[in-house]
């Protein structure tokens, strides 16, 4: 069977890809079905993480249409688009997949479009509360429409031409994050240098790392290591400079507290023992983010991406997950040392408050959610 995957090229569209593909693996074995798994689109700093989970890599163009004024636009639309079709086209006839799998975001659409001239059936899925132009574009196209949150759903179901096309799965997580071993919260802590009977904050600001955030954890530092310990995912690009920044903050500090502060540039293999080290996270509102501390059943502070930047998908998807109890929001817009540290204390002065959180989080959660996917690839990709 060949099943072709696509999606813009963040950690948001490629880590639910690699979930899925890991429970076709798994399937394909329980079901000795051969598969040629492939990934068509722009996949960035992403191409060794696809490859090495079996997916080979062919890259197209991404044009991506910003909504705010850039230069850049006058070069994707009328330039790069137009060419990334023709090498979809190409690319699409020539591995001729029995089923294409789309998670939407720049460069997917010219796939879509190829795949759906060849008449391959095209499931989709979107992460997010509020559904991306590509997707949204591919929707009447699609087979199947999968989806992380509710109110998406339900508001696909308004259009009686999606009947029975949409189903309401969470969000993708992979099988080697939230299976196999898990260590205790204790051991977690003690694997990064941290006492154990010191609550832990893990400050995740997505595969890019947070300017903003990483600015706001600066200006708080020497006040939130008397109460916390801090694993911090800082973002590649910026780890070396937020690290120079914050010795200098600390130099005057004694070394037991200094060592409270841990910062890493990105998380691989060691995100799933960081999550489990962690009493709350603190990260971006991206339907990844959301959907992995509700895997681990850890509280939430969410401060997503203000609409001039992404549009306010991320605002919706902060809001609906806090509306379960899992989670408090900060906008961007008060994102401020007073509101943001006394609603981290708030968290940790009600114990109950805390039990609860963590329990809304554990109910959201939908660890399935790639399995079903995969095996509704299969069924799509049979029928082909």
């Amino acid at each position: 069977m060949r099943i072709l995957f696509t999606g813009g090229g963040t950690g948001g569209h490629i880590y639910p890809i690699i979930a899925v593909a890991e429970e076709l693996q798994k399937l394909s074995v329980e079901k000795k079905i051969e598969m040629d798994l492939r990934y068509f689109g722009s996949p960035e700093m992403f191409r060794s993480v696809l490859e090495q989970n079996g997916i080979g890599v062919s890259k197209i163009f991404s044009a991506k249409l910003r909504r705010y004024f850039d230069l850049r636009n006058f070069l994707d639309i009328p330039i790069l688009l137009p060419l990334s079709v023709i090498q979809a086209f190409w690319k699409v006839f020539w591995f001729m997949p029995d089923v294409l799998f789309s998670k939407g975001g720049p460069g997917s659409l010219p796939v879509v479009l190829a795949c759906r001239f060849y008449c391959v059936p095209i499931i989709i899925h979107d992460s997010d509360t509020i559904i991306g132009l590509a997707n949204r574009l591919a929707i009447y196209w699609a087979k199947r429409i999968a989806v992380s949150f509710d109110s998406t759903a339900k508001t696909l179901l308004e259009n009686e031409k999606l009947s029975g096309k949409v189903a309401l799965v969470g969000n993708p997580i992979r099988r080697s994050l939230i299976s196999g071993d898990i260590l205790d919260s204790a051991t977690a802590k003690k694997i990064f240098g941290f006492n154990p009977e010191k609550p832990v904050i893990l400050v995740i600001g997505g595969s890019q790392g947070a300017v903003k955030i990483n600015d706001l954890m600066l200006e708080i530092v020497g006040e939130i290591i008397r109460d916390f310990q801090i694993l911090h995912q800082t973002g590649i690009k910026n780890f070396e400079d937020f690290k120079k920044e914050l010795d200098i903050i600390l130099r005057n500090y004694p070394e037991e507290q200094r060592s409270r502060y841990k910062t890493v540039p990105y998380f691989e293999k060691d995100l799933k023992d960081a999550y489990t080290a962690a009493d709350v996270v603190v990260s971006r509102a991206s339907s990844g983010s959301i959907f992995e501390a509700a895997a681990f059943a850890k509280p939430s502070i969410l401060i997503p991406l203000p609409e001039e930047v992404v549009g306010d998908h991320q605002t919706t998807n902060a809001y609906e997950y806090a509306r379960t109890g899992a989670a408090v929001v900060i906008e961007q817009a008060n994102l401020e040392p007073n509101i943001f540290l006394g609603q981290l204390k708030k968290i940790f002065s009600e114990p109950e408050k805390l039990n609860q959180m963590s329990q809304a989080a554990k109910n959201f959660a939908k660890p399935k959610a790639a399995r079903a996917i995969a095996e509704e690839i299969i069924k799509l990709g049979s029928r082909g």
